[in-house]
């Protein structure tokens, strides 16, 4: 099956400038000034015993400022790193001729808003659109901050997507992260205030029945967006909702599961996660968790009937991430911000004591979804078909525009001069 595996890469401001108002906010994106990971991701794919896929790397600036400097940074790195893979970039530039093309041809606004290269969900759609315009039959989504350790992982990650499995075809895969440790745990202590936010400890549950028992692959409550694969017939139908700003990845599985595709994970599909140190507060990190679980439910709880669809429950997810998408949430959220701020307060720490206090105050107030949630991405739903099918009938031209980054193609020049002699020898000879 034609492959391509795609792996986003995040670039902001220099060292010394940090972060600006306006910016894009990810979790760990590399200065532009600094070399990052993503070499060292491609180091480790050099031991694939198979190579025969295209990769893409998505270029994702927190600001335009910096568009051009992270292209020919990301560019450097590649070419550097030499690995014998055909290598496309996906960058702002190549979103903006497409986007201009799909414009011309009258394509709908409500369709052209999904292609973007702001917010996480946005890039997982463009991972799997720019692997779509390269004619993919599956998609293998990793991550710039992973390595690569088992020489065999394209022939795990390919074996049982698109086959029949247990009287299912199987159209998503999940692998799993292994932490520095090469254990599957999150590298996290418990602390007092998660007595009743007990994140670790339900994922841990979850892992265990799910990554550490047989049978090798199993239906899934949980994903890994940088160890992700996922079939055609599932990826032009559903796609990530870009309203969500984090866990983007189990919002997908979720959204997935309306549309009546279940992901299986393979136990033996693992990757190793080495992402850099958090740096953003425990408040603000809870905070980020608050907003998404909310929308989850908030997105479950707003369901209602409509042909090719299925309801889906927060029990379908138990233990992780279903325990925090019940009822309970509120109450979870109330106990476990007030012990947060105790324990700031006992730390001296005022700001962040406010900020857990806030949390509670938000999560009331402003975390709840203005709109109908499910039947928002009813509508994105819609509109992605809408832009899957524009590039199925506009394939030769979009196709022409990723092309011109793809970094592994070879210019054939001719030589007029040399043309013209030959051409003569041949008349003389004849």
């Amino acid at each position: 099956m034609r492959t391509v595996v795609v792996i986003p890469t995040y670039w902001g401001r220099r060292n010394k400038v940090g972060f600006k108002e306006g910016d894009i906010v990810y979790d760990h994106a590399t200065p532009i000034d600094e070399e990052g990971t993503l070499g060292r991701t491609l180091e480790s794919m050099k031991i694939l015993k198979k190579k025969d896929f295209k990769l893409v790397v998505l270029i994702c600036p927190t600001n335009m400022e910096i568009e051009d400097e992270a292209e020919e940074k990301a560019k450097e790195i590649i070419k550097g790193v030499k690995l014998d893979a055909e290598t496309y970039l996906f960058t702002q530039n190549t979103l903006k001729k497409i986007k201009r093309y799909a414009r011309n041809s009258q394509l709908e606004e409500n369709a052209l808003s999904l292609l973007s290269l702001r917010g996480y969900a946005n890039v997982r759609n463009m991972c799997t659109f720019a692997s779509h315009l390269l004619n993919s039959d599956i998609t293998v989504l990793i991550d710039d901050d992973e390595v690569i350790e088992n020489p065999d992982f394209m022939d795990i990650a390919r074996e049982f997507i698109g086959k029949r499995v247990y009287g299912e075809t199987v159209y998503g895969v999940a692998g799993y992260y292994l932490n520095k440790f090469g254990n599957y745990y999150d590298d996290v202590s418990m602390e007092p205030w998660m007595t009743y936010w007990n994140r670790f400890g339900s994922k841990s549950k979850a892992f265990d029945k799910i990554i550490g028992c047989e049978p090798r692959l199993k239906q899934t409550p949980f994903v890994f967006g940088g160890a992700m694969v996922i079939h055609k017939n599932l990826y032009q139908i559903v796609p990530f909702d870009p309203n969500i700003t984090r866990g983007e990845d189990i919002d997908y599985l979720i959204n997935a599961k309306m549309f009546g595709f279940n992901f299986f994970l393979d136990n033996k599909l693992s990757i190793k996660h080495l992402p850099p140190q958090k740096t953003h507060p425990v408040w603000q990190r809870t905070r980020e968790d608050i907003y998404r679980f909310i929308y989850e439910k908030s997105k479950i709880d707003s369901q209602y009937e409509v042909s090719n669809m299925r309801t889906v429950s927060a029990k379908d997810f138990f233990p992780y991430p279903g325990e925090f998408l019940t009822d309970d949430l509120e109450n979870k959220i109330f106990k476990t911000n007030l012990l947060l701020a105790m324990e700031s307060l006992a730390n001296n720490e005022v700001e962040a004591s406010k900020e857990s206090i806030k949390n509670i105050y938000l999560s009331m107030y402003e975390a709840i979804p203005k709109k109908d949630p499910f039947t928002a991405y009813r509508k994105i739903q819609k509109d992605w078909e809408k832009l899957i099918d524009f590039t199925l009938n506009n394939k030769k031209e979009i196709r022409r525009i990723m092309e011109e980054k793809n970094l592994f193609k070879v210019d054939i020049r001719v030589d007029k001069d040399i043309m013209k002699k030959s051409a003569w020898k041949i008349k003389k000879q004849y």
